[in-house]
């Protein structure tokens, strides 16, 4: 059937090389390094034939080797394929941050994702870029999931952050925390939420997804004695959600729904800034956690660290969280092949299903 057939198909996935000083060709050609994993996808890194090679050398991998190739047609199945984004040499200073690297990595990333709305590839798998370095007229973002969502013409999108089963989200994403209160709406609590549910449900599979919110202030507001924020603006938000047919849950104070393990019980949780979400993440995850931007049309993954400036060129660098974000991407660009598909038609998908369990 149409389904299964789409199931056995490699994903093509792009690979932006991310910041060339950092650790990001190290991971990379460690994760590609694995022929098992180039059974299941079909990587093109857009990146540079001359950068690699000095990768290679300087980190003394000898039994490794792209396919290099001008187009993205080109690339084989079982190949860990390179893309030459630059004719130029780029000039490499191993853990530092230059103008350079920025502008390779932001030429990357623009090919990359020119080729991902053209369809020539399924997905994009971002390596670490420097949000300083790679500022300038044509990148002036905080990072890649806001340059993404503009690429892509989405009003909105929400960083996910993914590890075995736990799946975090951020409201208000990149912004300077004396902003957050003053970003927290009741319009913006269930425009995230409504990606989120969906996502779960598009994405992971999640037939009836429950969600958790956190509070805003120490102990969720304490019922209005530490902030008001609770009381005014996210329990009647919450109240709306589930009126909406949404499983949301909450608020929740967030030392003690992560300091019990609650977050377990839930298929995803939505915290209110940055750092209440991405500091039990990365304490929980760092090494295997993966930023994923959920609510855009296309695939995004990325490895959840840095560049990691203080590894690069130490041949010491862990490729697990880069691997699963590759993991994930594949996942994801099924799981949407299949929810289109059972959108289309639910018997069909139903019986498949049957078929391939017996």
């Amino acid at each position: 059937m149409e389904a299964h057939e789409e199931m056995r198909k490699p994903v093509k996935i792009g690979i932006s090389h991310g910041d060339v000083n950092s650790i990001s060709y190290e991971i990379i050609m460690k994760t590609l390094s694995d022929a098992r994993l180039l059974e299941l996808f079909t990587p093109i890194v857009y990146g540079s034939s001359k950068v690699a090679s000095y990768h290679k050398k300087f980190l003394g991998i000898h039994d490794f080797n792209f396919h290099v190739i001008r187009h993205v047609d080109q690339a084989l199945h079982g190949k860990a394929n390179l893309l030459n984004v630059f004719k130029d040499e780029i000039k490499i200073d191993l853990g530092q941050s230059t103008e350079t690297a920025g502008e390779s990595a932001f030429q990357s990333l623009e090919m990359a994702t020119d080729d991902l709305a053209k369809g020539h590839i399924e997905a994009l798998v971002t390596a670490p870029i420097n949000k300083q370095n790679i500022q300038s007229q044509n990148f002036n973002f905080p990072g890649h999931t806001e340059y993404l969502t503009k690429k892509f013409g989405s009003q909105e999108s929400l960083m996910l952050m993914v590890s075995n089963q736990t799946r975090i989200g951020v409201i208000t994403g990149h912004v300077p925390l004396r902003e957050v209160p003053n970003q927290i709406s009741g319009e913006r609590i269930l425009n995230k939420v409504h990606i989120l549910n969906n996502s779960l449900k598009k994405d992971f599979g999640i037939s009836k997804p429950k969600i958790a919110l956190l509070g805003l202030n120490p102990h969720a507001g304490d019922k209005g004695v530490i902030g008001k924020e609770e009381q005014e603006v996210i329990i009647p938000a919450i109240k709306q959600a589930f009126d909406q047919g949404i499983l949301l849950f909450g608020p929740y104070p967030a030392d003690g729904f992560f300091g019990s393990a609650s977050f377990n019980n839930f298929d995803g949780i939505l915290t209110m800034y940055h750092d209440q979400g991405l500091i039990p993440f990365k304490t929980l995850s760092f090494k295997s956690g993966v930023n994923f931007t959920a609510g855009l049309p296309i695939v995004r993954t990325s490895p959840a660290h840095g560049t990691a400036f203080d590894l690069a060129g130490k041949n010491s660098a862990s490729p697990d969280a880069f691997r699963e974000a590759v993991y994930l991407a594949i996942d994801i660009v099924r799981n949407r092949k299949l929810h289109e598909e059972y959108t289309a038609n639910p018997l069909d998908v139903a019986a498949e299903r049957d078929e391939n369990e017996n």
